[in-house]
């Protein structure tokens, strides 16, 4: 976690959907973007602008689609590489990987 005031955003349509990580003061944004089929969500793209990167957003991003994961059941396929990084490094996620 990092020690900036991040605010995380969860949107969604059936199919599809996005984290949204922003900071207060800025126009920056950085997300996590999914696609959603048969129970699982391939996290297909993660993006931190160069202001915000170095404070851990992108960490977050992927630890808030964990915590959803864990309370709404789905399965995860990490289609972004940092996605896929990030479950390396992370075995106790693993059950969570499609």
């Amino acid at each position: 976690m990092s020690d900036t005031n991040i605010t995380i955003e969860s949107r969604e349509s059936k199919s599809q959907g996005a984290y949204i990580a922003t900071i207060p003061g800025t126009d920056a944004k950085g997300e996590l973007t999914w696609t959603a089929n048969n129970g699982v969500r391939s996290a297909n793209h993660t993006f931190v602008p160069q202001q915000m990167r170095g404070k851990g957003i992108a960490a977050e991003l992927v630890e808030a689609l964990i915590a959803d994961a864990k309370k709404e059941g789905f399965r995860i396929r990490p289609a972004c590489s940092y996605v896929a990084s990030q479950f390396d490094e992370h075995p106790e996620w693993s059950d969570l990987r499609a």
